[in-house]
C-alpha cells in the first residue's frame, strides 16, 4: 500500500502544478481586460474567485481518486489484511438455505451445512453419503463426479412419509490436497415439491374447468340440434330435453359462481378480517335454506349448538357453513342423520385433535392449519355427515380444485369440485384451521376452527 502512494505522489504534484498554472494564466487574462477597460473592477473580482474555487474543487477531485482522502486509510488498512477466505467460505454456507454437501474419497460425507443435516437427519457430518441417500442415480453422479465428470441434474421423488420432489446438483471440484484423490463432489439438493405439486394443480385446473364447461355445452348443442331437426313437433320430447337443458345450464352457473366466489376470496386471503361472527345464528340460517333438500331425502338433524363468537366476515362463514352443511346432505344417504355441533372456548388441540369420532380405524386430516399463540381460544363447527366415507389415500386431495372422490361424480346436482377448496381458503385468510376424519363404511366429519374475539375468552359462561 505505501508502495501504491509512492507511485501517485509524482503524478499528484504534476496535476497540482498544472491547476495552480491555470488559475494563474486565466487570473492574469482577466486583470489585463480590466486594464484596458474591457471589465469592471467588480466582475474581475467575481470572475478571478470563481477560477480559483474551480480550480481547488478539479484539484481536491482529482487527488481524492489517485490517493484517498484520510478517513478512508483505516479502511485500506483493514482490507489490507489477511483474511481467513476458508472462515469467510463457511460462515457463507452455514447460511445457505439449501442443503450443500462436499463428498470425499469414496463417497463419503466431508462437509454438511446445517440445512444439508436437517434434509437427511444427519446427526453428525460422518459416514458415506449411501446410508443417508438411497437413490441410485444420485450416487452414481456423485461417483461420475469424484472421477472429474460433468453431470446433469438429477430429479428423484420420495412418497412415504410424505410425497416429495428433489432436484440433486451434482458437480466435480478439483482437489490438490491429496494426489491419489484429486477430484471431489459437491452436492446441492434443492426440493421442488411446491413447483412440481403448482404445476399438477395448474395441468389438473385447466384440464378439469375445460372438461366440465365442454360437458354441459355439448349436452346443450346437441339437444338444442335435436330439437330444431326432428323433435321439433314432440311435445314430450321437447320437454324432456328443455329440462336436461335447464339442469346442464344450472351446473354451468354453479361453475362460474363457484370460480368467481374462489377468486375473490384469494384475492383478501392476505388480509384477515376484524369483524365478528355470531356461528349459531349462521348454522340457523345454513338449516332454513336447506331445509328442502333435508326433508326431500329424509334426513335426520341432530343439532347441538351453543352461543359462540368468532372473529370473521359473516357472509364468507356462512359460505362455508352452507359448502359443509350441503355437502353432508348431498352424500348422505335417504333417512340417515347429519350431525352439527357448535362448541367454543377450545384450546388450539381440543379444536384440531379431539378423540376419533369415527373409531380407531377412522383417519384424520389437518388440510389448513393457523398460526396460534399459548393461550388462544377457539370454536369449532363440526358436520358428521351419512354417507359412505373416504379413503385414506384420498384425504390430502380434497381440498384442491376440482376435485371430487370416485362415485362422487354422477348425477344433474353433481358438485363443482371446488366447495372445498373454497372453505379452505375462507378458512386461512380467517386465520382458523380445517380437518377431516373419515373412514369407509362410517362416513366423515369435516371441521372447522376460528379464533373467538377478546371479549368472548373473557367470559366463558
Amino acid at each position: 500500500m505505501s508502495n501504491k502512494r509512492a507511485s501517485d505522489a509524482p503524478l499528484i504534484r504534476i496535476r497540482r502544478r498544472d491547476t495552480a498554472a491555470v488559475a494563474a494564466l486565466g487570473s492574469l487574462v482577466l486583470v489585463l481586460f480590466w486594464l484596458f477597460g474591457e471589465l469592471g473592477f467588480l466582475e474581475t473580482v467575481v470572475a478571478i474567485a470563481t477560477i480559483a474555487a474551480l480550480s481547488t474543487f478539479y484539484y481536491l477531485t482529482v487527488s481524492t481518486t489517485i490517493n484517498p482522502a484520510v478517513g478512508n486509510q483505516a479502511l485500506r488498512a483493514r482490507d489490507g489484511d489477511e483474511v481467513d477466505e476458508a472462515q469467510r467460505a463457511k460462515v457463507m454456507l452455514e447460511n445457505l438455505p439449501n442443503p450443500v454437501l462436499l463428498i470425499g474419497a469414496g463417497g463419503r460425507i466431508e462437509i454438511a451445512n446445517p440445512a444439508a443435516r436437517e434434509f437427511l437427519g444427519l446427526e453428525a457430518v460422518t459416514g458415506h453419503l449411501s446410508a443417508v441417500l438411497r437413490q441410485p442415480q444420485v450416487l452414481e453422479a456423485v461417483s461420475a463426479a469424484l472421477r472429474g465428470q460433468t453431470v446433469a441434474p438429477v430429479e428423484y421423488s420420495i412418497m412415504a412419509p410424505v410425497e416429495s420432489h428433489v432436484r440433486a446438483h451434482v458437480a466435480p471440484l478439483a482437489s490438490r490436497r491429496d494426489p491419489s484423490m484429486p477430484w471431489r463432489a459437491m452436492l446441492v439438493l434443492s426440493d421442488e415439491t411446491s413447483i412440481k405439486r403448482a404445476d399438477r394443480m395448474r395441468a389438473d385446473f385447466l384440464a378439469n374447468a375445460s372438461h366440465e364447461l365442454r360437458t354441459p355445452l355439448a349436452s346443450l348443442a346437441g339437444f338444442i340440434e335435436t330439437l330444431r331437426g326432428h323433435a321439433k313437433d314432440d311435445p314430450d320430447a321437447r320437454d324432456r330435453f328443455l329440462a336436461i337443458m335447464f339442469d346442464q345450464t344450472e351446473r354451468m352457473q354453479r361453475l362460474i359462481n363457484d370460480l368467481l366466489s374462489l377468486s375473490r376470496v384469494e384475492m383478501d386471503e392476505h388480509v384477515p378480517p376484524n369483524g365478528t361472527a355470531d356461528l349459531g345464528a349462521i348454522i340457523d340460517d345454513v338449516v332454513d335454506v336447506l331445509r328442502p333438500q333435508i326433508s326431500e331425502k329424509s334426513i335426520e338433524l341432530d343439532l347441538q349448538v351453543e352461543p359462540a363468537l368468532a372473529i370473521g366476515d359473516r357472509d364468507q362463514l356462512l359460505e362455508v357453513v352452507m359448502n359443509l352443511v350441503e355437502n353432508a346432505v348431498k352424500y348422505s344417504g335417504a333417512g340417515s342423520t347429519v350431525e352439527i355441533r357448535l362448541s367454543g372456548h377450545l384450546g388450539r388441540d381440543q379444536a384440531e385433535r379431539p378423540g376419533l369420532t369415527l373409531g380407531p380405524e377412522a383417519s384424520r386430516l389437518t388440510l389448513a392449519a393457523p398460526a396460534s399463540e399459548p393461550g388462544d381460544h377457539f370454536v369449532a363447527i363440526r358436520i358428521r355427515d351419512g354417507g359412505q366415507g373416504i379413503e385414506r389415500r384420498n384425504l390430502p386431495r380434497l381440498s384442491e380444485r376440482f376435485y371430487r372422490v370416485d362415485g362422487q361424480k354422477s348425477g344433474p346436482r353433481e358438485g363443482t369440485g371446488l366447495g372445498l377448496a373454497i372453505v379452505k381458503h375462507i378458512i386461512t385468510r380467517h386465520r382458523g384451521g380445517f380437518t377431516v376424519e373419515s373412514r369407509p363404511g362410517a362416513g366423515s366429519i369435516f371441521s372447522v376452527f376460528l379464533p373467538m374475539p377478546e371479549s368472548s375468552r373473557k367470559n366463558p359462561d
